[in-house]
């Protein structure tokens, strides 16, 4: 076969009685807990109080645009995004820390990865919010900002923070999240690093190359092929990680989810229809690294 060619495609799977069986099995489940929710528990369903929350029609614009849940999603995806972005710079320092030579630079990123894997996420999030962003964001004065300002009153600004009226708690669950995804990072990151053969390393000393340029031009653009496949988990594992900072009042969909379902009394409704919708945005980037993946194995043959 020509090695420009494409591999041939695999054998097609087919359905098994087995398969028929656990299919059938499950649908049996959904079916009995329904049934469970609707006759023992006496619950009324009505999906319609509960979606009317997604989008309403505003009367001064004439539109349909965004109600609380639509909002909390895109509030949520900005985190992630953002969130993912700082974490990833936290990650690469650190995890290069972790690696260098520098025992004190060791010390620091150590320290720092392993109080943030053995704190209960609850337990970080306060102590973080209440003891620190408290702390820090008044010093910055982020706190006196002019919502109406020309800096954040336009909409390049609403559509990469949100409301500028709720920019520092935006920020706190940016940073809460960002410092505690950033010790996941940083070990992805180390084992990236310290899975490219010593002898590249070797290699390059030996004809001169400082380690910084070293570690530039030869060991993180291999480490980088095995690091972003887990990045790009990373991510989707941040997505639902998000919902977290709703105990600190940022208004992402577990927040504003909470609202919805204590307003309209239909908690079954909402938090399936929240759930639906964390799944269909998180298996959306699945599919779509998946196929990025795919993309960049088949550039490497």
């Amino acid at each position: 076969m020509d090695r420009n060619s494409p591999p041939p495609a695999p054998p097609r799977k087919r359905l098994t009685p087995l398969d028929y069986l656990l299919f059938g099995s499950v649908a049996a489940l959904v079916v009995y807990a329904g049934y469970r929710v609707n006759d023992v528990l006496v619950y009324n369903w009505d999906w319609s109080r509960v979606l009317g929350f997604l989008v309403r029609f505003d009367e001064d614009t004439g539109r349909w645009i965004g109600n609380l849940l639509l909002t909390g999603l895109f509030t949520t995806l900005r985190l992630a995004v953002w969130a993912t972005l700082l974490a990833t710079v936290i990650g690469i320092v650190m995890g290069y820390w972790r690696t260098c030579e520098n025992l004190t630079l060791r010390i620091i990123s150590r320290c720092y990865v392993e109080l943030i894997r053995n704190i209960p996420p609850v337990v970080f999030i306060f102590i973080f919010f209440f003891f620190i962003s408290s702390q820090i964001f008044p010093a910055m004065g982020l706190d006196d900002i002019d919502p109406d300002g020309a800096l954040v009153a336009n909409p390049v600004f609403h559509f990469l923070f949100g409301d500028p009226r709720l920019l520092s708690n935006f920020l706190a669950g940016l940073l809460c999240l960002a410092m505690f995804e950033g010790a996941y990072v940083t070990e992805i990151v180390r084992a990236g690093i310290q899975s490219v053969q010593k002898g590249q390393w070797e290699a390059a000393r030996a004809i001169g190359l400082s380690r910084t340029n070293v570690l530039r031009d030869v060991i993180l653009p291999q480490a980088l092929r095995k690091i972003l496949p887990p990045l790009a988990g990373q991510f989707i594992t941040l997505i639902k990680d998000s919902a977290i900072v709703s105990l600190i009042s940022i208004q992402e969909l577990t927040f504003l989810a909470t609202e919805v379902a204590a307003t309209t009394t239909k908690v079954f409704e909402t938090w399936i229809l929240v759930g639906a919708m964390y799944f269909i945005l998180c298996y959306s980037f699945a599919v779509l690294f998946a196929w990025f993946e795919r993309r960049a194995a088949r550039s490497r043959r």
